[in-house]
Order: structure tokens, then C-alpha cells, then sequence
């Protein structure tokens, strides 16, 4: 297939300005970029010719920060995802991922169920099979969560791991790596990576590394402890020589955003230092994860059915509640997210003190509003959580080395992922992230945070860029109109924009339209 883009503006990813000018694709792979006035004077050897006129021709943008590892195999056409421009998204983020999956280690509640019968794999080398079958709209880099290893091995259990245990993750994450896996990536506040010591991590991190792996860190804390939590990811990137991600990078509660300044110094000396240091953000005020990271440590220990079995102990619900409510929190800047359970339908997109106000609310304080929606949904529902400075974002966006990172997971307005309630930035991450980088550093700069940086960052090989001999990765867009319409109340909502996106030269997406091209590919270093 040979494909000519004609009279669009240029932004070739690497920083440099604009020019009008030509993309000629042949196969997979960019063949020419061609500037003004370079006279294409025989046209007949296209197979098609895309008039770009009034349109920006950039490369394909790369979500550096995912979790479509399952859903690709569900809705491999990644509408929320190839409808902002995305062809490349790295995967396996915050400890979860889709692989390896034995021993007591179990899929996060959504992911199983809608995955169902579909989830056949136990290996990356397997996941990577039925990917293949499935002949996903996008590419994706796949990384290898922590807590995925971890309850493999350990399981769920509160506690260190032992010598043995420790080898045997090592020889997994091996395994993994060898078959395809991009490194290694950590969730220090969930379930079980919580409970690992720093010096677990860190020769977890140095198998990555042999392997030529990456890391990824959802750090320990991105509050309270923020600048010890930054503290222990620098002492890993020292002793490993590794090349480290700190992922959405943040200050949550209100008392932490004074410690931004302290934070911002802190990454820029280790970078200026000469440490393999990068971060990503989404750009949004709102954290979204799980209702049940709330509960106290205790309450949370083995996951979802050790926590469904305390709510239904009722000394042990009552303990739950009793702590719940003592939290310092506001619960005004809790709301919830997506649920699973009929009783719970009305109750996305409301905060848990809207949801208490209301006079036919089944419950009276907040620990036992939020005990009887998880224990509706089995432990699975999710939440947002604001508690984020506007001020301290753009203080974020104002890094260089920040790259856009959407923390979501693909999703489609119809199909088994419609029923979902998912943070807005499923469909707006890229246009809020380039109206808002744009806006202060510029056009090409913006780009190039969304392209060229990310693939250089990652290792990403022939991607990022509007090249000769580059992948034909390609977005063509009307800069004006490339805006996110997606809301905390209204969240499956494409954003606007975005004409026609090629994926290995193949068109993927055409003005609304999904070809269901498929011709996204596992990446390998």
C-alpha cells in the first residue's frame, strides 16, 4: 500500500517548527516527509491520497502511562484511545499487569469479569497469542507488574518475602522479560506491593535492568511522604543504573501541595545529576482508582475476597465503619466512579457527602455508605478522588520531562465496556495535555512531549517522529477543533478534532469512522 498525505502542516515530533509539506507511506514505514513546494509530479502510484489541507500531520501520540492490558483483547479497536490520536500505549502500569497469573495472583474485578471466558492465558507468551488473534487498532508496550509477581509467589499476605520467594519472582520476571516484557513496574500502595521492603524492589529492579528492562513507579506515597517515597525511587535508580519512570506525578491533599516546589527540585537535581529520571501526568485535578484504597491497612490485606469477608463479619464491618469514619477525609471530594451492582446505578458521578444528603439515602455516616456500595459490588467499584491543586499542575507542566500519561485504561461507549463509569481522562488526556503545554511552551514543543520524548524515554525504536524510515504512525488533526468534551458526569464522550489517524500505515481511524485495520503489534526492545 502506498499513501500519499498531501498540503497538511507538518509537526515532525522532534521539537523543530512546522512546514507545509508531504508524507509519502509505503508499507508500514514512512518512505519521504517532503517540504512545500517539492513537486510531486505523478500521482497515478498511489494507492490513496489523503488531501491534509488546513490539518496538522504529527506523529502518532504514545500514552506513556496505561492500563488497556486486558481491554485490548475485548475492544481491540481502542476507541477512546485512537479517537485522541494514541497509537502506542505502555501498559502493565502501577504493579498490575496482565501476566504472569499464577498461584493465588488474580485479575483486578473489573478486568475479570469482563474478560470472562477470553481470560485463557497464564504467561505473557500466551496473553501475547490471543492478542494477536484479536488484532488490536494500536500498538502496546507491556510491562510487568510487581503485585501481578508478587501474589504469583507470596500471595496476598501482609508480609516481607522470603529468600526463596524473592528468587522465584526474580525467575518469572525473567521469564517475562525474555518473552517480550518492557520491565518492571510498581503500585507501593496497593495490594500486596505494599507490603514489600525497598530492598525487594530494588533486586527486582536489577533483574529488569540486566534484561535492558525499564521501571515504572506508582511510588509509596504521593502525599504525606512524598519526598521520602521520591527518596527510595532515587537509591533504586543508583543502585541499578536503571532508567526510571515516576508515574503521575502528584501531591494529593491539600496539605501536601506546598511540597510541590520541594518535589519538582528535588527530580530536576537528580536529572541535572545525570540519573535516568522521567514522570508522567494526566491533566486532571482527580485521582481515580478503587473505592476500597479507603480502608485501613488491616481491611484491605488479601484484596477483594478477604475484605468482602470482613463486611460480611459484622464486628469486623463495624471496626471498618467505626475507622471510616474517623478518617480525617473529605468526602466531599470522593466520588464514585463505576459500579457493578443495580442497588448502586444511581451513584456514579456523586460524591459520598452528595449521596448522604440525599433523604432516601441508605445510610447515615460515611463508613457505612461506603461499607454497603462496596459490599454490593464485591469490592470493585470505583472512585475519584480530588485532591489536587490546579496551581500545582501547571507548576508540573511547566517540566520538560513530563509527558502525557492518561492512567486509563481503553474504553467504548458501547459494548461490554459501555457500563462502565471511567475518569474523563479515558477520552481526553491528549487534547487537555496539548491545550494546556501548548498554551506556555508551544506547538512543537507540546508535540514532542507527546511523541518524540515519550519513545526516547521508553526505548521505543523508530516511533515518535514524521521520518523517512520511522513506522507510519501518523494523526492528522484540526488544532483548533482538538478538544476533550468528556466530563466527571458525562465521561464516554469522544473529543473532537481528531480527522484520521494511521497506525504501521494502515488508516485505523477516518473522521468518527473505525476501520478495524487491527494492525497494532506487541512492541519488543
Amino acid at each position: 500500500m502506498r499513501i500519499l498525505i498531501e498540503n497538511g502542516t507538518l509537526v515532525s515530533g522532534t521539537g523543530e517548527p512546522a512546514f507545509r509539506g508531504n508524507v509519502i507511506i509505503e508499507g508500514d514505514r514512512i518512505a519521504a516527509v517532503t517540504a512545500d513546494g517539492t513537486e510531486i509530479s505523478d500521482k497515478s502510484g498511489f494507492d490513496q491520497i489523503v488531501d491534509a489541507t488546513g490539518t496538522l500531520v504529527t506523529p502518532g501520540f504514545i500514552d506513556a502511562h496505561s492500563h488497556s492490558d486486558a481491554y485490548l483483547v475485548v475492544e481491540p479497536d481502542a476507541p477512546s484511545k485512537l479517537s485522541q490520536g494514541v497509537t502506542t500505549e505502555i501498559n502493565g502500569q502501577c504493579g498490575g499487569s496482565i501476566a504472569p497469573r499464577y498461584g493465588e495472583a488474580r485479575l483486578s474485578g473489573d478486568w475479570a469479569s469482563i474478560l470472562g471466558e477470553r481470560l485463557t492465558w497464564r504467561s505473557l507468551a500466551e496473553y501475547r497469542e490471543v492478542l494477536a488473534a484479536a488484532k488490536p487498532a494500536i500498538n502496546t508496550v507491556q510491562f510487568i507488574g510487581h503485585n501481578t509477581l508478587r501474589s504469583s509467589v507470596v500471595g496476598y499476605r501482609g508480609r516481607a518475602c522470603t529468600p526463596d520467594e524473592l528468587k522465584e519472582m526474580q525467575r518469572l520476571l525473567a521469564r517475562e522479560l525474555d518473552d517480550g516484557g518492557w520491565g518492571l513496574t510498581t503500585g507501593l500502595i496497593y495490594q500486596p506491593g505494599k507490603y514489600s521492603t525497598p530492598e525487594e524492589v530494588v533486586a527486582l529492579a536489577q533483574t529488569a535492568a540486566a534484561r535492558g528492562g525499564f521501571y515504572a513507579t506508582h511510588m509509596r506515597s504521593e502525599s504525606d511522604r512524598i519526598l521520602e517515597a521520591i527518596d527510595e525511587v532515587l537509591t533504586l535508580v543508583k543502585a541499578t543504573g536503571i532508567r526510571a519512570e515516576i508515574s503521575h506525578l502528584k501531591t494529593s491533599g491539600q496539605r501536601n501541595w506546598g511540597k510541590i516546589d520541594a518535589v519538582l527540585e528535588k527530580m530536576q537535581d537528580a536529572i541535572d545529576a545525570g540519573l535516568l529520571l522521567g514522570s508522567d501526568r494526566y491533566p486532571f485535578c482527580a485521582a481515580g482508582t478503587d473505592l476500597d484504597v479507603v480502608f485501613p491497612d488491616w481491611a484491605g490485606e488479601g484484596g477483594a475476597p478477604a475484605e468482602m469477608e470482613r463486611l460480611q463479619t459484622p464486628s469486623l464491618r463495624a471496626r471498618i465503619v467505626a475507622e471510616l469514619d474517623a478518617q480525617e477525609r473529605d468526602w466531599s471530594s470522593v466520588m464514585v466512579g463505576g459500579v457493578w451492582h443495580a442497588d448502586n446505578k444511581d451513584y456514579p458521578g456523586r460524591t459520598i457527602a452528595e449521596i448522604l444528603d440525599d433523604s432516601g439515602c441508605p445510610a447515615k455516616t460515611p463508613g457505612e455508605l461506603v461499607c454497603r456500595i462496596l459490599e454490593k459490588d464485591l469490592c470493585r467499584t470505583g472512585a475519584f478522588f480530588f485532591g489536587m491543586s490546579e496551581e500545582n499542575l501547571e507548576k508540573i507542566y511547566s517540566r520538560p520531562w513530563i509527558v502525557p500519561g492518561s492512567d486509563a485504561s481503553l474504553r467504548a461507549p458501547w459494548g461490554p465496556l459501555a457500563a462502565d463509569h471511567p475518569h474523563p481522562r479515558a477520552y481526553g488526556t491528549m487534547p487537555e495535555f496539548y491545550r494546556r503545554v501548548a498554551a506556555k511552551a508551544g506547538r512543537e514543543t507540546a508535540i514532542a512531549r507527546m511523541t518524540s520524548i515519550p519513545a526516547r524515554r521508553f526505548g521505543i525504536r523508530d516511533r515518535g517522529v514524521l521520518a523517512a524510515g520511522a513506522f507510519a504512525d501518523i494523526a492528522i488533526w484540526r488544532e483548533g477543533e482538538f478538544r476533550n468534551t468528556a466530563t466527571f458526569a458525562k465521561s464516554h464522550s469522544f473529543c473532537t478534532g481528531m480527522d484520521k489517524v494511521f497506525v504501521n500505515g494502515a488508516l485505523a481511524y477516518d473522521a468518527g469512522i473505525f476501520t478495524h485495520a487491527g494492525t497494532g503489534r506487541f512492541l519488543e526492545r
